[in-house]
């Protein structure tokens, strides 16, 4: 399959490719299998609420049903062009942040998230394809970060027990916070301080949606072991 192939059976799903690059020895990709390097990535993922009717639709019961039904969509598509899939989830974990910098023109925010100059912090990558060839793939668009020209940065001064500062993001305070009475307002509609980011208002999450990621964020986490 060729990268506009890839596209189109992604696309059908729900999901969307996010871009793709010819990896280096820097950029910790895994082997296909032993003596099978990858010369093609392939990101997938969601912009938006793309994918989320899909989800919804078609989501079954049991832990983890997002991760569950990505897996369901992309490994045919992988099959299919004799690909190597593989998931955030996976460990050990993978460098996911860094093949997306690889990929298309995301920048770093103040509050950890990778910030894209459309779409803003509303956006994720579920999965990346693994092909053995180098396929040609479009070139990244080159675009500043939006953060660069935001004055006020609002987010940084709109989370309730100030989880965000110089010492980068606090995960303890958020989630004690989450666990109060007083939390529930961001477990219903959505951390308030990527909420306060101007960019990408049109792609933020639609409220079904922020609440299932929320739920998933601090069950999840709390769930961890130290």
């Amino acid at each position: 399959m060729n990268f506009e192939q890839i596209t189109l059976a992604v696309g059908a799903t729900g999901l969307r490719v996010r871009g793709a690059f010819h990896p280096g020895d820097q950029d910790g990709v895994p082997q296909l299998q032993p003596g099978t390097p990858a010369g093609t990535v392939v990101l997938i993922g969601s912009t938006g609420s793309s994918a989320w009717p899909a989800f919804r639709s078609e989501q079954a019961p049991g832990p983890d049903p997002l991760d569950t039904w990505t897996r369901a969509k992309v490994e045919p598509i992988a099959a299919a062009a004799g690909a190597r899939a593989v998931y955030p989830g996976d460990r050990p974990f993978l460098p996911f942040l860094r093949w997306a910098r690889r990929s298309e023109d995301v920048h770093t925010s103040p509050l950890g998230l990778l910030i894209h100059p459309e779409h803003g912090l509303w956006h994720s990558y579920r999965a990346a394809l693994l092909l053995s060839a180098r396929i040609e793939v479009p070139p990244p668009t080159e675009r500043p970060s939006p953060c660069t020209s935001c004055a006020q940065k609002p987010c940084l001064a709109a989370c309730p027990v100030g989880s965000f500062g110089a010492g980068g993001y606090d995960s303890e305070s958020c989630l004690d916070h989450l666990a109060t009475a007083e939390g529930r307002a961001c477990l219903n509609h959505g951390c308030k301080a990527r909420n306060a980011c101007p960019v990408g208002r049109t792609s933020r999450y639609i409220e079904d949606q922020i609440r299932f990621h929320m739920r998933a964020f601090a069950h999840g986490s709390r769930m961890r072991p130290p």
